[in-house]
């Protein structure tokens, strides 16, 4: 008998391996409490979904067409999708989009849309972009230019200006952080628009990468402009982040008179071919349904500005331990000089160069934040940690 089956039943797992999993649950519960420097909200409950788990379910093709494999969630995907279109004031009835892999899948689609419609364009985005960017756009062989940013994470807008004027002549397709990796800092399209105008570029597109806060600017009081209204051509937003997942999923959002011009059917399927991927995950959709619905708006609200006031509550007690923190307007990233090495090994921090941050995602709480300030105190000072 092989290793892994029954004689008499379905295949059963070895008393040895079953001991690395048990392991394994031990390791990754260890760490969850000290995951403070990543965008990934720990605190969900989905065990009410865990029936579904048993079909092999597939969203395959597009989520507004019929397709031959009826065992999908596409009509939960859709309702997910409208919440999303309505949080990101996506014109009515003249949006589309699907429920996808994450924020590198999201921003693929919404590049892959700009180089259909401008082959010749130049994409342009700042030193602050996620790295998985500039890869995307190697893939996809789309000429680019790296520009300045302030020292808050936001795009130059000066350096922008600058640069098209000189490539007056080749229509840009402009990468907007709307939160930037290590600084939550947000590209405000009202102000690259004004560029546009005031160099008269008539034909452009612009792509905002929203990754986590476009799960925190529809639920607050003064957002800077960053959505469909204020000029997104497309967006793509993680679904793992703000609202947390144990599986990384997003969505993406374009208008749908682009969209429009690069489907193909696919007979095999009986479907649309509007998606990068051809399978797509069938139980995340419904994850995100089920998270919006226990949620609802307010929930989200509630849960959004608890969040704000607990990176709040970080950049004041780092600033009175001594340790120089900020953070940007509606931003839950509170920024710091590099930490020590003492600090990296008992938490998860996110480095880069001088500088590291902490995310105040849901599971963050302020006890969390008391226990880091303390053990940061005592790293500086070259004391043990608690």
């Amino acid at each position: 008998m092989k290793s892994g089956t029954s004689a008499l039943g379905p295949p059963v797992l070895p008393p040895a391996e079953r001991e690395r999993l048990d392991e394994l649950y031990t390791r990754l519960s260890s760490l969850k409490p000290g995951n403070i420097g990543y965008p990934c909200n720990q605190n969900f409950d989905y065990s009410e979904l865990f029936r579904f788990l048993e079909f092999s379910a597939n969203n395959v093709g597009d989520p507004f067409n019929a397709t031959n494999y009826r065992l999908n969630t596409q009509d939960f995907e859709r309702e997910v999708l409208a919440d999303f279109a309505r949080y990101t004031r996506a014109p009515e009835n003249e949006w589309w989009g699907y429920v996808n892999n994450g924020g590198t899948e999201g921003n693929m689609y919404g590049l892959y849309v700009a180089r259909e419609l401008y082959p010749d364009g130049i994409c342009y985005f700042s030193e602050d972009t996620h790295y998985s960017v500039a890869k995307i756009l190697r893939l996809q062989h789309t000429r680019n230019i790296m520009l300045k940013s302030q020292p808050n994470g936001e795009l130059d807008y000066d350096d922008l200006h600058e640069t098209l004027r000189i490539h007056r002549d080749v229509p840009p397709i402009i990468f907007a952080n709307i939160g930037t990796t290590m600084k939550g800092a947000v590209d405000d399209l009202a102000k690259i628009r004004a560029v546009l105008d005031d160099l008269a570029i008539p034909n452009y597109y612009i792509h905002a990468d929203a990754a986590l806060s476009g799960m925190i600017l529809p639920f607050v009081d003064a957002p800077q402009a960053w959505d469909f209204a204020d000029g997104a051509d497309s967006i793509a937003i993680s679904g793992h982040k703000f609202l947390g997942s144990p599986l990384p999923c997003g969505v993406a959002l374009a208008r749908k008179k682009n969209v429009d011009r690069i489907a193909r059917s696919i007979e095999y399927v009986g479907a649309l071919d509007t998606t990068i991927a051809g399978s797509r995950n069938a139980f995340t959709p419904l994850m995100l349904w089920y998270r919006l619905r226990v949620l609802g708006d307010a929930g989200l609200r509630k849960l959004v500005q608890d969040c704000l006031d607990t990176a709040e509550y970080a950049v004041q007690k780092l600033n009175a331990a001594g340790i120089a923190s900020w953070r940007n307007a509606n931003s839950v990233t509170v920024v710091f000089p590099r930490p020590p090495t003492a600090i990296m090994q008992k938490w998860i921090i996110a480095p880069k160069k001088d500088i590291g941050h902490l995310i105040t995602m849901p599971h963050v709480t302020k006890e969390c934040i008391d226990a880091f300030v303390s053990d940061f105190t005592a790293a500086l000072a070259g004391k043990p940690l608690t």
